[in-house]
């Protein structure tokens, strides 16, 4: 139960802070750069299986180490970089492989992605806090 609560503690806020960003950016920063390959409405599968495997690449690689520690600011530093790196090579692989993909969009997303990732990092080391007692 203690893994379940852990891994609400990240999804949750990384699910509902990215659909926030999402909806508030796509017509802003993506669709003006991407353009026509920008699908009206997204293949909902592909991001579910993204939703469901990205919190558990934190907990694994920032919550845990962080906790083990109990350093918060660990957690923020593992989520950080976990997110830099992650969206990094999807940004990167993008603006080498597709035409449209422009400089402005690879930093705001790589800075997204990291900022996100440690924010919902730090959301899940604090109920593992709570709920394991000290690292």
């Amino acid at each position: 139960m203690h893994f379940v609560l852990i891994y609400l503690a990240v999804a949750v806020p990384f699910i509902a802070v990215d659909m926030v960003w999402l909806g508030l950016m796509v017509e802003r920063l993506y669709r003006p750069a991407i353009g026509e390959i920008l699908r009206v409405e997204p293949n909902i599968w592909p991001a579910v299986v993204f939703y469901l495997l990205y919190p558990l690449g934190l907990i694994g690689f920032a919550v845990v180490p962080a906790h083990r520690e109990a350093s918060p600011a660990r957690a923020l530093l593992l989520g950080l970089l976990f997110g830099c790196f992650t969206y990094a090579t999807y940004d990167l692989t993008n603006h080498a492989t597709l035409r449209n993909w422009t400089t402005v969009l690879t930093v705001a997303d790589i800075c997204w992605g990291s900022f996100l990732a440690a924010g919902s990092a730090y959301c899940g080391y604090l109920v593992a806090s709570r709920v394991l007692g000290a690292g």
